[in-house]
């Protein structure tokens, strides 16, 4: 595997502030870059494949709020976390409901900073498990930013018409890879709220006995590390919408909790007394079966129905294969922007393929099939070549013949393979990095970025590999 380091970026305009972090950051095994203020950051941003950003909010040049628009126009699903001082704290919870991912204040508790980061990157990565469109965004073929037009696509559009504009509850089912958060931000810029907060939580990057404090909020003193009151996302999504992604992982003794919420539009702060009256349009999603949860006792049946009065379950690609061109032609027009191509499309036998592969990622996996593809095509269409292993390898399955063998051949056999299996890593690992590398004229920061590793990762990958570094050492 091509190694890497969670990148964490870094912008502050008090020079210490920047040297504490980083130090911090790298103790955790984080890759830090840093930043002196928003403009030189969002150059940052365009070089490297950054995970996480901390930023300032008062900076000089550009200050934070800006930074952090432009942030998530180049990346939706990048955590930034917002830095602030005891008087701007109200600027704070705007920015978070702007879209960033959470806020520190001045002067920051390590294991505070330590948390919310690693939270940060735990939401980041199983965002990546979903599809990653914008549901604003405009492209040939889709509705509500959804690209289809299959028959279940079809009914799901049906049901999004008639219920965006509610205050009802919706409960989004699919699996992993289908696009649930992509429904729920249809549901909410499709209604009257649109231009009101919409928060997004993922239940299951937040640890069991942190979720009471991240939904409701705490009072100051509420519990150790709790040097000021800080609002939940209940608070924050007021007067918008609320989305509670993977809500199964919910633990049980919180469920009763928030069933409370949707009844009555109230709560307590953790370590509070005052009650809060709240106004929030919520949407929930998961991929597990609730039903079975509930027999299991691991989810309660009230909190269920209370979810479920208005469901949407989103179908697997390989149950609405008819798509697959549509949304193979948009990833070619995405990753030819990206990668500086001009892939025209497909070829009928490669097309074939992606028809026939059973996509157990769903459609994040067609995603990374057709950046692969894009990278490695030298034509004008993409070549059965070109596709990945696994979907390249794609037939309709048939007996196997039935074939004897002894212990002693299956050992011999399984370290063979085993063997082969390395080789082969090492070869695909190669061809990707010499692709990347061409593509980007030996431009190790931008093959870096291609390769969605860090810089130092690629450099210590070609050592490895026995490839130069042409970037640092031009040829004579």
């Amino acid at each position: 595997m091509l190694p890497s380091k969670d990148q964490v970026l870094v912008v502050d305009d008090e020079a210490n502030i920047r040297r504490v972090l980083s130090a911090q950051l790298a103790r955790e095994g984080y890759e830090v870059h840093t930043a002196e203020d928003g403009e030189r950051a969002l150059a940052i941003l365009r070089e490297h494949h950054i995970d996480l950003v901390i930023t300032d909010l008062r900076m000089p040049k550009m200050d934070g709020m800006a930074l952090l628009r432009h942030a998530i126009e180049i990346d939706p699903d990048l955590p930034v976390v917002m830095l602030t001082a005891h008087g701007t704290v109200d600027n704070a919870v705007e920015a978070l409901k702007t879209g960033a991912f959470d806020y520190i204040t001045k002067p920051f508790d390590q294991t505070e900073l330590r948390a919310i980061v690693a939270k940060g990157l735990r939401t980041r990565n199983l965002a990546n498990a979903e599809l990653g469109l914008d549901a604003r965004a405009h492209v040939e073929g889709a509705k509500f930013g959804i690209i289809g037009d299959s028959k279940p696509l079809q009914e799901m559009y049906s049901v999004i018409e008639r219920v965006a504009d509610t205050p009802t509850t919706v409960l989004i089912t699919g699996e992993s890879g289908t696009g649930k958060e992509l429904v729920a931000r249809a549901l909410h810029e499709n209604s009257s709220r649109r231009d009101k907060p919409f928060i997004k939580v993922n239940c299951a990057a937040i640890p069991k006995d942190l979720m009471e404090s991240e939904l409701f909020g705490y009072e100051r003193g509420a519990f150790t590390g709790a040097v000021n009151a800080k609002p939940g996302r209940f608070e924050l999504a007021s007067t918008g919408t609320l989305f509670l992604d993977e809500i199964g992982e919910i633990p049980i003794e919180m469920q009763v909790k928030l069933l409370r919420v949707l009844q009555e539009s109230e709560f307590e702060r953790v370590g509070g007394i005052k009650t809060i009256q709240v106004d929030v349009r919520l949407v929930a999603s998961t991929n597990r079966d609730l039903k079975k949860e509930i027999a299991a006792g691991a989810f309660r049946e009230d909190l269920f129905y209370r979810l479920n009065v208005v469901p949407i379950e989103l179908p697997s690609l390989r149950h609405r294969r008819e798509d697959i061109p549509l949304l193979t032609q948009h990833f070619i027009q995405k990753f030819n922007e990206r990668l500086n191509k001009s892939v025209a499309g497909v070829e009928k036998e490669s097309l074939e393929l992606l028809r026939q592969y059973s996509w157990p990622g769903n459609i994040r996996e067609l995603e990374n099939v057709i950046e692969r593809a894009v990278l490695f095509c030298d034509g004008t269409n993409i070549t059965p070549a070109d596709l990945s292993p696994e979907v390249r390898e794609t037939q309709t399955p048939s007996c196997p013949p039935v074939v004897s063998v002894s212990i002693e051949d299956a050992v011999l056999s399984s370290d063979g393979l085993k063997e082969q299996v390395r080789a082969a890593r090492t070869r695909v690992e190669r061809e990707l990095i010499v692709r990347a590398l061409e593509q980007t004229a030996y431009n190790v920061t931008h093959a870096a970025r291609i390769l969605k590793i860090s810089r130092k990762g690629l450099q210590l990958k070609m050592k490895e590999l026995g490839l130069r570094d042409r970037e640092e050492k031009p040829d004579a």
